[in-house]
């Protein structure tokens, strides 16, 4: 399929998915500008193809979107060798420069956000309404960093000696290499390239094979934005060459830094061939995100905080509630009124539908997965309220478990589905136990109007990110990260930054003070 103008997808969705709305019998069509819509890898400024193609698809229907560039080792090398050119002036360029130009890529996110957004709802699957609000949410590190840009200060440290003086420089750290998911596929790019380009690195981008398009008119827009050749370079490739597209990049002596969000068995492959050569390494891994519902809660704030937390993008996020901690005195209010808001709220469709809030997961295999959660716990005595079954294609239905226990397989692995399973506890010290007993911490939430119990329960949870009292946290102020094998570093706010400097401490002596 030609992967310029106007792209259709002539499969009829009522067709594919039955038990969908009948409304979605018609054509769904990907217009979005040939510009924006690139295909070839993008490195040193110039768009280059590879010897071969991989198909991007839109889950929701299978329909082949576009053919991208399938780029192996030998693209990202050059990749790798545009970056570190590029990095020698970079570096040298004002904090203003770089502050200039992040703001002008901002804008021209802000120009095009809806065609940016058709991108994502076509190929990642999610309601074209949360595609929108992903592109803001992208274009906002872009401002956000534009200003650290000017922010990256050092530090002149007291002597104990009268002759010299301490000053501590900071510095980039060179060429980094950013590996991003699907479920976030612009948002993600622009948290790690945003930090990175503010502190004077350059960088390569291997986007998620099932997400490309969004990566490629990120690049498309920075190179308008007036960026030089081989600052910004990506790299597309197939499920079957990511193994040997990312040993390039997380091994080349040339590449400084790795910036990693994915599973966490992935970021420990990573890590081990970042090892030998020693690389700077943040990562953003899995998450099992626990959200506890007290006694004192406001219950309907509880709800409306699960719905939003849950259900963003059919719970495909990395800080998705997983696990449903309920306080015995509020368990049966609290699923009936959840139960109510998912019948009113939620409507399964092609994410281009204005009525969509629940498009496809990502492919069959996350479905499977879904469904196998469902049925394991179902099998161990869980009630099953709501949904619990898979349609045709990638889609599942919203689905809501009662009487769930710690020993089912939807408590000790994430999800990442419309499937909320909730366990009933009596005690505080009991919630914590259920939500701290996992190797990982990203996220965590709870509900609770004692004061006492708010700052003692903030505390207690292991993990990087707590909403109090609310289910959407990231904003590009804070900064985003994990605890225990969830991750290394932190992304956006002002530390996110710090990710991608050298502290360089200089003394000078000799001085006739």
């Amino acid at each position: 399929m030609s992967a310029v103008g106007v792209l259709r997808s002539r499969r009829v969705l009522r067709q594919l998915l039955p038990g969908l709305p009948a409304s979605l019998t018609r054509h769904y069509t990907l217009d979005v500008p040939a510009p924006l819509l690139r295909t070839q890898a993008y490195v040193d400024g110039r768009w280059v193809s590879a010897a071969s193609v991989f198909p991007v698809l839109d889950p929701a229907t299978g329909q082949e979107l576009a053919r991208v560039s399938d780029c192996g080792p030998g693209e990202a090398k050059q990749a790798v060798e545009a970056a570190h050119r590029a990095f020698r002036s970079w570096r040298d360029t004002t904090a203003k420069e770089r502050s200039v130009l992040l703001r002008r890529w901002f804008d021209l996110l802000v120009l095009h956000r809806e065609d940016l957004a058709k991108l994502i709802t076509f190929e990642c699957g999610k309601p074209l309404r949360e595609s929108l609000g992903e592109v803001v949410y992208s274009a906002s590190f872009l401002d956000w960093f534009s200003e650290e840009a000017r922010r990256i200060y050092g530090d002149i440290v007291p002597p104990s000696v009268r002759d010299r003086k301490l000053l501590l420089l900071k510095q980039p750290v060179g060429v980094a290499s950013i590996i991003t998911p699907w479920n976030f596929p612009s948002a993600m790019i622009t948290r790690k390239v945003g930090a990175a380009l503010a502190a004077g690195c350059t960088v390569v981008v291997k986007p998620a094979e099932d997400t490309p398009l969004s990566a490629l008119a990120l690049a498309e827009l920075a190179e308008r934005a007036g960026i030089p050749p081989g600052v910004v370079n990506v790299v597309p490739c197939s499920r079957d060459r990511t193994p040997s597209v990312g040993q390039v990049l997380c091994s080349d002596p040339m590449v400084a830094k790795i910036s990693f969000t994915g599973s966490t068995a992935t970021g420990k492959v990573l890590l081990k061939m970042a090892a030998d050569s020693v690389k700077r390494v943040s990562m953003e891994l899995g998450g099992h995100a626990p959200f506890i519902v007290f006694d004192s809660a406001d219950v309907d704030m509880a709800v409306g905080g699960a719905m939003a937390s849950k259900f963003r993008n059919s719970g495909q996020t990395c800080v998705c509630s997983n696990r449903f901690l309920v306080q015995s005195g509020i368990y049966d209010l609290f699923l009936d009124k959840l139960g109510r808001a998912m019948d009113a709220e939620l409507r399964l469709g092609h994410g281009s539908e204005p009525g969509t809030t629940q498009g496809p997961l990502i492919n069959s295999r996350a479905a499977e997965k879904v469904v196998h959660h469902v049925s394991d716990a179902v099998s161990r005595g869980a009630r099953l309220l709501k949904g619990g079954t898979r349609l045709s294609g990638s889609f599942m239905e919203p689905t809501l478990l009662a009487d769930v226990t710690t020993d089912m397989l939807c408590t000790k692995e994430e999800t990442f589905g419309p499937l909320v399973p909730v366990i009933r506890f009596e005690t505080e010290e009991e919630a914590l136990a259920v939500a701290n007993g996992t190797n990982v911490g990203l996220a965590g939430y709870f509900y609770s109007q004692d004061v006492s119990q708010i700052w003692r329960v903030a505390e207690a949870l292991e993990v990087g990110i707590v909403g109090v009292n609310e289910g959407l946290l990231s904003a590009p102020e804070a900064p985003f990260g994990g605890v225990k094998e969830s991750g290394l570093g932190r992304e956006g706010s002002k530390y996110g930054v710090d990710e991608y400097l050298e502290v360089k401490y200089m003394c000078f002596g000799g001085l006739k003070l």
